[in-house]
């Protein structure tokens, strides 16, 4: 598994080098933590339960390996590109990093309301969903990709949907609480940059969700 994630990491190293590279610019690449039970990162100590997750203060992705256990077991999304998908989530959120957003989003949430804070949340999210469709999307060009590869990762944001979640844990959703997006909104959007890959097609913030 962690050879797995490094080859991961390592296409998206490719695809967004080369996209910044369009642009004039140099992509500076993440750096890759796997941690088992618990991890203290720039953003605080995190606990196996928080999930994988991107910490703008140190620039690293930070992958419990046993969340890929439940990926499958738990959230119903089994497959190797279930896994990529959410590696590449992450690597999405240091594009936005690197580009501002996430520092302007951090910015703004502390001057919010709950519900306000998450409904932002929810559009910083879709766009890395987007920004991992992207990534497919030149994967694919590269001839990486197998049948049922995009299948995979289209489930997968569809289980770890905040609706679907919160229906599975619940019994019933609480849309302001929703900080991710819906299910409809995940699968939508990384299908967005899976089609167009261009991270312009990503612009989340610029009208419905």
């Amino acid at each position: 598994m962690h050879r797995f994630v490094a080859v991961v990491l390592a296409e998206t190293e490719d695809v967004w080098n080369g996209l910044f590279a369009r642009q004039g610019a140099d992509y500076e690449e993440p750096r890759l933590v796997l941690f088992a039970g618990s991890v203290s990162s720039a953003c605080g100590f995190a606990s196996a339960a928080a999930g994988p997750f991107y910490c703008p203060g140190d620039r690293r992705v930070y992958l419990d390996l046993a969340f890929f256990d439940e990926l499958a077991s738990r959230f119903r999304a089994a497959g190797d590109f279930a896994q990529a998908y959410v590696v590449a989530h992450e690597v999405g959120h240091h594009v936005q990093n690197l580009t501002g957003i996430l520092p302007r989003f951090n910015a703004m949430r502390r001057e919010l309301a709950p519900a306000e804070a998450n409904a932002l949340s929810v559009r910083v999210e879709l766009q890395a969903d987007c920004f991992a469709g992207v990534w497919a999307h030149h994967t694919a060009r590269n001839g990486l990709l197998e049948a049922g590869d995009i299948d995979e990762a289209l489930n997968a944001a569809t289980q770890i949907g905040d609706d679907t979640l919160q229906r599975r844990s619940q019994g019933y959703v609480v849309p302001d609480s929703f900080n991710h997006g819906t299910s409809a909104q995940r699968r939508r959007w990384f299908a967005r940059g899976l089609k167009a890959g261009d991270p312009a097609a990503c612009d989340t913030f610029g009208g419905d969700v």
